[in-house]
């Protein structure tokens, strides 16, 4: 069954995710940007006639209010936009009360979610050894907006989680037209380990949107992608949230 999207922020990848949406039966039924949608107005239920899921890659300053009136107007939606998760609780109850579905990540690259399991698994084993001290960094395009990304932050949030208690410095540049660099280091006296993921292209992104937006159709409650992407791999379920 084709899928009809509705793409919630039309730039460089709402422009890459209409591309490559035939590959996963999915259709773009519907475009918002800033023109049509100043302050989430083009989200109703006339704009969104024919969405079954709504897929929000557009600005921090923005997304949580676009994403809760997604979940007024009973869209299920993939949040691809970074930067806005203080308001995750506020768009958690709207998804709750309204009865839909949303997949939030901070990074829809299927190799960035293998990457944070990794470095959870290191920094689980670097926790036992004092004498190695850690850093995160990362490297963006020049337009991108938050610095550091949700992706290097919740790659310092997996290490705390695994037992990681000293330090984590991070840093951030933004420059020119790079796609994404993440890196975390751990450092001694006698050695450096680096652990790293570099980004080719937009694509990844894109593709693992378009695979959150054709699994969170028909379903209800929030789930974070790892989590989908871990069903998807294994075939095993997963705990709604």
């Amino acid at each position: 069954m084709t899928l009809g999207i509705g793409l919630v922020g039309y730039g460089k990848m709402g422009h890459l995710i209409e591309q490559l949406a035939p590959q996963y039966d999915c259709c773009v039924k519907a475009k918002f940007n800033s023109r049509n949608n100043a302050g989430g107005s083009g989200l109703t239920g006339a704009g969104l006639a024919e969405v079954d899921v709504a897929i929000e890659f557009s600005t921090p300053s923005v997304a949580a209010c676009n994403l809760m009136r997604l979940a007024e107007s009973g869209i299920n939606a993939v949040a691809g936009t970074t930067g806005w998760l203080e308001q995750l609780p506020a768009v958690r109850d709207a998804v709750t009360q309204n009865g839909t579905g949303l997949v939030w990540a901070p990074n829809f690259s299927v190799g960035v979610n293998l990457f944070f399991q990794t470095v959870a698994r290191a920094a689980a084993l670097f926790a036992q050894e004092r004498e190695y001290e850690a850093w995160g960094w990362e490297i963006h395009h020049a337009a991108k907006k938050d610095a550091p990304s949700g992706t290097l932050l919740k790659l310092a949030e997996e290490m705390r989680s695994n037992g990681y208690t000293s330090a984590i410095p991070l840093s951030s540049n933004r420059a020119g037209t790079h796609p994404g660099t993440h890196e975390i280091g751990f450092d001694s006296g006698a050695d450096t380990i680096t652990l790293r993921h570099t980004a080719r292209s937009r694509e990844g992104f894109a593709h693992g949107a378009l695979r959150a937006a054709r699994w969170i159709a028909g379903k209800k409650g929030l789930f974070e992608f790892r989590e989908v992407l871990g069903e998807l791999t294994n075939g095993c379920g997963i705990a709604r949230k």
